[in-house]
């Protein structure tokens, strides 16, 4: 869960988006290097009196400027690539849960356990027990096992939605009339909040997602019946 004047990513959950971390980090220090290297040049034009004429043709030069950059691009692209084909692979699922996004809450299903539905609405402020999260909170949780891939069908029944949930790295988007897929395996247990990232209408800002993450022995006994 975020926190204020936070200015990192949230901490990860899963494999997925500590990959996602790692790769910002990678990406952000050369950015920073680049910014820093320009700043400096700038600050050398402003301030240096430019008397010298060696530097009007410097073969050597504009051959670096021109490799440097592509070479920076590939130590860019390479990670970004591989973590791209890791979010669209599907392991094995040990488990299948279906989310519907609707105007403006969220349907689960729990297609292995006996088609078992239910709806997640929003708690509205007067429903709230000390402690919990305005905007956040909802009245059914999806409850969902660690340790074990979990791939989720999501779908929408009337406008474009999007099933996200920072901490796990997931952000999938719920279409009418397609059903795409993404898995995850949760390597924490706790109580981890999202929200609809798609703009789907006048409430869009008040159908969140909270997923209550569990051992999977404990998830095997049905506490996820108990609604």
């Amino acid at each position: 869960m975020a926190h204020p004047v936070q200015l990192g990513l949230q901490d990860a959950t899963s494999p997925i988006m500590e990959e996602l971390i790692a790769f910002h980090d990678h990406t952000f220090m050369i950015v920073s290097l680049i910014s820093f290297l320009v700043l400096y040049v700038l600050s050398s034009v402003l301030t240096t009196k430019l008397i010298s004429t060696n530097i009007t043709d410097a073969q050597e030069m504009e051959t670096i400027w021109t490799i440097l950059p592509a070479i920076i691009l590939v130590l860019i692209a390479l990670p970004s690539l591989r973590i791209l084909y890791l979010t669209d692979e599907i392991n094995n699922p040990s488990f299948t849960i279906k989310s519907i996004g609707h105007q403006w809450y969220w349907t689960y299903e729990y297609t292995d356990y006996g088609g078992l539905i239910f709806n997640s609405y929003m708690l509205p402020s007067l429903f709230l027990n000390p402690g919990d999260l305005r905007l956040l909170e909802v009245d059914n949780r999806v409850v969902l096992p660690i340790e074990a891939p979990v791939r989720m069908m999501i779908t929408s029944q009337d406008v474009l939605h999007s099933w996200t949930i920072p901490t796990l790295g997931l952000k999938t988007d719920a279409i009418p009339g397609r059903l795409n897929q993404t898995t995850f395996t949760a390597m924490r247990p706790g109580v981890y909040y999202g929200q609809c990232s798609e703009i789907c209408g006048a409430n869009h800002s008040f159908m969140p997602i909270v997923a209550e993450l569990i051992p999977l022995k404990i998830f095997e006994m049905g506490p996820v019946f108990t609604l």
